[in-house]
């Protein structure tokens, strides 16, 4: 029988009745229309929250959008593409660059997305298989209180492992919430021997009360490349005055000597670029010395306007949505444009248009646990908004059941495919595959629906 994948799962294990967990049916569009907002008051629901964590906040399913934060975590593979780019690599520095354009792109797909995704149930899980991208991904609901979302995909010809646990912290500050993605992200490259390290960076949603909601990421990301010592330090900046540092992300890749050896730059929103830092240092001081003067600028570097599509949604702040491009740049990645409709689908990419999509046949080749399986979000999904928040609201009330029984017999949760241990490379706490999920064994999977 032939064999593919890291478990060497027998090849009919990725049939044709599994195209749709892989999305490559190319569902193009969502089979209804964002809900309006319009006529519901965040402020009523928040105005008691200020400076509080927002975990255990009940929000109305409106505020949503319709896919659990699992299926929201799986975007993190829409540019795999790049992995596959820096296993072809033999410089630790080049890969590196194409690592770092990686984790912003990683990120990307937050741009414009204001919607929340659904909290996951404890026990939930999500796979997604993508045999022409060449990965396959589990994640499952580990943790309810604190929440706490692990996920692992590997490469289907051994190529790498990507894997994380995420505690999303959000908390509202008056006008804005803000979220804390705490926990590490590890990239482990298998022919290289190596294991990359970093942590997302903040992510805040403005205007909650008054104003159209806009999103900026900000803080640091530091890179580490546990085997060669190698370091990226990204910053993402803040909005800043006027604007003008909006969606921008600059930083360096050093080796373990400490020299500088590339510079990164360019938009989270858009695309990133790599330079010489010798190049890079030579165009700021030129820029310095013109003091904006375009006509001056243009003996020592070109405009090159990058096109976001994504929809006719107005930036707040507006800002030109171009990058500046220093010459002897190598361009390492950008974004995917997203559909003319996207504004209307909720700012979905198209790759999250395909991830709740749940063809024939699928349902009894998943686990029971498997976010498609949701009646909430599958009902948010087709414009059925009562009956999204009911199901939502029965949902959350047996999982409260649950946990009250557990409680009356003494008896501590066990997750299915993942356990708590030490990350191997930064020796810190960490929910790590135990395997076995894609035998398709689910006898003893939880009923959490």
């Amino acid at each position: 029988m032939q064999k593919c994948g890291m478990c060497m799962l027998p090849h009919d294990h990725i049939s044709p009745l599994v195209r749709g967990f892989r999305g490559s049916l190319g569902m193009k569009t969502l089979p209804a229309e964002m809900i309006s907002r319009n006529n519901y008051s965040v402020w009523n629901i928040l105005k008691k929250c200020i400076g509080m964590e927002l975990s255990k906040i009940a929000m109305p399913v409106v505020f949503n959008e319709p896919l659990s934060f699992l299926q929201r975590m799986s975007e993190y593979m829409e540019h795999t593409h790049l992995i596959h780019k820096a296993c072809t690599l033999s410089d630790s520095i080049d890969r590196m660059q194409v690592v770092a354009a990686f984790a912003v792109s990683s990120v990307a797909s937050q741009w414009e997305r204001t919607g929340k995704p659904f909290n996951p149930l404890l026990g939930e899980t999500y796979e997604l298989i993508r045999e022409e991208e060449g990965y396959r991904l589990i994640s499952e609901q580990v943790s309810h209180h604190p929440p706490v979302s692990a996920f692992h995909a590997q490469s289907l010809k051994q190529e790498f492992e990507f894997h994380g646990s995420i505690y999303p912290k959000l908390k509202f500050w008056g006008k804005s919430v803000e979220a804390e993605p705490k926990g590490t992200m590890t990239l482990e490259l298998l022919k290289y021997k190596e294991a990359y390290t970093w942590t997302n960076p903040m992510c805040c949603v403005h205007n909650i009360i008054l104003g159209k909601l806009w999103i900026e990421q900000y803080g640091t990301v530091e890179i580490v490349n546990h085997s060669t010592g190698d370091k990226c330090v990204l910053n993402f900046k803040p909005c800043g005055m006027f604007g003008k540092e909006l969606h921008k992300v600059e930083g360096h890749i050093q080796d373990k000597s400490k020299k500088k050896r590339r510079v990164i730059y360019g938009k989270w929103t858009e695309c990133m670029y790599s330079v010489d830092p010798k190049v890079y240092e030579t165009y700021k001081k030129s820029e310095k010395k013109s003091g904006g003067d375009s006509k001056k600028l243009k003996q020592v570097m070109y405009l090159i306007s990058v096109v976001c599509e994504a929809g006719d949604a107005e930036e707040m702040p507006e800002v030109q949505e171009t990058v500046t491009v220093i010459p002897g740049s190598a361009l390492l990645w950008r974004i995917t444009p997203r559909p003319a409709h996207s504004t209307q689908m909720y700012n979905f990419t198209s790759f999250a248009m395909t991830l709740n999509e749940l063809e024939p046949g699928m349902e009894r080749l998943l686990a029971p646990t498997d976010c498609r399986l949701r009646p909430d979000i599958r009902a948010m999904e087709i414009g059925d908004i009562d009956l999204s928040s009911t199901e939502k609201e029965r949902l959350e009330e047996k999982q409260r059941a649950s946990c009250r029984e557990r409680s009356m017999d003494e008896e501590e949760w066990s997750t299915r495919w993942f356990q708590l241990g030490t990350n191997p490379h930064t020796g810190a706490e960490d929910w790590l595959y135990t395997g076995g999920y894609f035998d398709r064994n689910y006898t003893d999977c939880p009923n959490i629906y």
